[in-house]
């Protein structure tokens, strides 16, 4: 009687492997991305797999998923364009840097640039916020404060010294993101009776307690949240419906036009929420810019 050769379990282990391996390698790596490719291409789908790329006159000028700057060399906002939120990807909208700046609400003290390097300061997440409001409260005529900042744009902190450490009469107080090399004078004059300083390069704050000043700005700022803040991809390509309403008047006084005209626009490109009641209404900033040069020209 005839045995079958029976190979050895290791080889066979290995064999059974190779086998899967190829298997595997046919269906996840040829066949299943071919089909993902071809489902792409079904009519209603095409447009966004191949990325919803916007043309004029034969060249991509972007896209509709993916947001970009409407500023000069400078980097000052063109004024006659409806402005993006801001973005914290590489130098702004670089879809190889995509990303958050990763700030949270505790980031609310500057470091202090040193006197020999302008460049080396670092501003938190709130003198963020409080320098682009004022910013776009002065390109769009309105009042750009914000609770929690200075007048002059940072975050309005106070480091206050305690005789018990933690408790007991103020000692010192100090105005820490407002530098004496620069504001001498700082935002209050006074907390509890102890006259404020402004912080100074090298200065040892670290036992100082956090004392964030809400000041008398409104409740409900005139410049939107999104206008001041950047989102988690750094790319997004629309703005709120208050933002956009926010730069109506500017708008229309660049494109020599009336405010009732450019609100048509922003209703045209204005998307609502999703199946009715998932997130909110939508402005396409690029899509709204390109109907403007189309119908007043660039």
């Amino acid at each position: 009687m005839l045995h079958r050769l029976r190979l050895p379990g290791w080889i066979s282990s290995h064999l059974a492997a190779l086998r899967a391996m190829l298997v595997f390698t046919v269906l996840l790596g040829l066949a299943y991305p071919l089909l993902m490719v071809a489902v792409g291409q079904i009519p209603g789908l095409k447009d966004k797999a191949d990325g919803s790329l916007i043309e004029r006159d034969g060249t991509v000028v972007g896209s509709s998923l993916l947001g970009q700057a409407f500023t000069d060399a400078d980097g000052n906002p063109i004024v006659r364009y409806f402005q993006s939120r801001p973005s914290a990807a590489g130098d702004g909208y670089d879809p190889l840097a995509s990303s958050a700046s990763n700030l949270g609400p505790e980031s609310v003290v500057d470091t202090i640039a040193d006197p020999a390097d302008p460049e080396s300061g670092v501003t938190s997440l709130l003198t963020d916020v409080c320098s682009r409001s004022l910013a776009i409260g002065e390109l769009e005529g309105v009042d750009g404060s914000r609770p929690y900042c200075t007048p002059g744009g940072v975050g309005a902190v106070l480091g206050v010294f305690y005789s018990e450490g933690l408790t007991g009469d103020v000692t010192r107080v100090v105005s820490l993101n407002e530098d004496c090399a620069t504001t001498p004078v700082p935002f209050t004059a006074t907390f509890e009776g102890v006259a404020v300083e402004c912080a100074e390069f090298g200065g040892d704050y670290a036992e100082a307690i956090l004392t964030p000043v809400r000041g008398d700005a409104p409740d409900h700022p005139a410049v939107p949240a999104d206008a001041v803040t950047a989102g988690a991809s750094g790319l997004d390509p629309h703005i709120s419906p208050a933002y956009a309403e926010l730069q109506v008047p500017r708008i229309a006084r660049e494109r020599g036009t009336d405010e009732a005209t450019v609100r048509d626009l922003v209703a045209e490109h204005t998307t609502g929420r999703f199946l009715g009641f998932m997130g909110e209404p939508a402005v396409n900033v690029l899509e709204l810019n390109l109907a403007l040069d189309e119908k007043f020209g660039e």
